[in-house]
């Protein structure tokens, strides 16, 4: 599992579209809607789609408990505690500053990584290099302003830290601790057990009496469960499961790209030269550490004789099935 290719590939670059478009529909969606409702029954009925459309197509249910318990587990800690927390944030938070402290998840994926056993080990300092310059590079791109972030309601910042760790979080726990389910399947147990802990936060919260759903948040609802939830969810799940997780941070850094790009095609947004240049550089560097992991696997050293094997490559033992990732 050098680093991202083939399915793996066209997964990631789904991921780096849909959700690069979806932090405009959450802040109409949480204009309009409570947060934690709005969030919460987004992945509710995302998860209850992909279900069923899983069970349509011949999938089968876990019948392993510690199935369920793991994918319910890495539901919570990527919905629940990540995805929710960005989604309150943006009530007291300007785009530009959420968008800095949003893509600090490839800073924290590559050290949860390291640090957790089961892991890549130490990214390495051309990785690390990648990193930094891939963060200053979006940072250029989004016109981070210090005395911005340092002025902003400390409630936001604060909420968007903790859900960008929990999000990475969660995500290298569910590349340790991987389902015999398909990728489908799993991620329609980790919406449905996220988006069921926020629901009961938003009810708890008494946001119901705010509950009014007019066109504008039903549009955003509605592109969020299909293209952010339903495609990107399960792309960046499917991703995750073929390759290593610092390469998929990555999708972080090119968010932001995607989303000035859009607004240049679609609403005729001007870009700049300093934007070409931060474009340019985020790019660069997402490739860089591409490359730079791909040569730390190739003149990396081999495991000793007895030592355990790398656990990213482990797949479940169950010749006889074909799940749909394996197709």
């Amino acid at each position: 599992m050098a680093g991202l290719r083939g399915k793996a590939l066209f997964a990631w670059l789904l991921v780096c579209l849909f959700w690069g478009s979806t932090y405009f529909a959450i802040k109409v969606g949480v204009g309009v809607l409570p947060p934690f409702l709005f969030a919460g029954l987004r992945f509710l009925a995302a998860g209850l789609l992909l279900l069923v459309g899983a069970l349509a197509f011949g999938d089968r249910l876990p019948r392993a408990a510690a199935d369920w318990r793991r994918a319910s587990i890495a539901g919570v800690l990527l919905l629940a505690g990540g995805n929710a927390f960005v989604v309150w944030a943006e009530q007291y938070t300007p785009s530009g500053v959420a968008s800095v402290f949003v893509v600090t998840v490839a800073l924290w994926m590559a050290f949860f990584d390291s640090v957790i056993p089961g892991g890549s080990g130490s990214p390495g300092w051309r990785v690390i290099l990648g990193l930094l310059v891939g963060f200053l590079g979006t940072a250029l791109l989004i016109g981070a302003n210090p005395r911005e972030i340092l002025a902003a309601d400390l409630r936001g910042p604060i909420a968007l830290t903790c859900a960008s760790a929990f999000w990475s979080l969660g995500s290298i726990y569910a590349k340790r601790n991987p389902t015999e389910s398909s990728p489908y399947m799993t991620a329609a147990i980790q919406m449905l057990a996220g988006g069921t802990v926020v629901s009961l936060v938003g009810t708890a919260l008494g946001e119901w009496g705010a509950w009014h759903l007019h066109a504008r948040g039903a549009l955003a609802l509605g592109y969020l469960v299909v293209f952010g939830s339903i495609v990107g969810y399960s792309a960046f799940g499917y991703a995750l499961r073929h390759a290593p997780a610092t390469i998929v941070g990555t999708y972080a850094y090119v968010n932001p790209v995607i989303a000035v790009l859009l607004g240049w095609l679609l609403l005729r947004e001007s870009i700049t030269g300093r934007m070409v240049a931060a474009i340019a550089l985020i790019l660069a560097a997402v490739v860089w550490i591409q490359l730079s992991h791909r040569a730390s696997s190739v003149t990396g050293k081999r495991p000793s004789v007895g030592a355990p094997p790398n656990t990213d490559d482990r797949r479940p033992s169950a010749p006889s099935v074909r799940h749909p990732e394996a197709a």
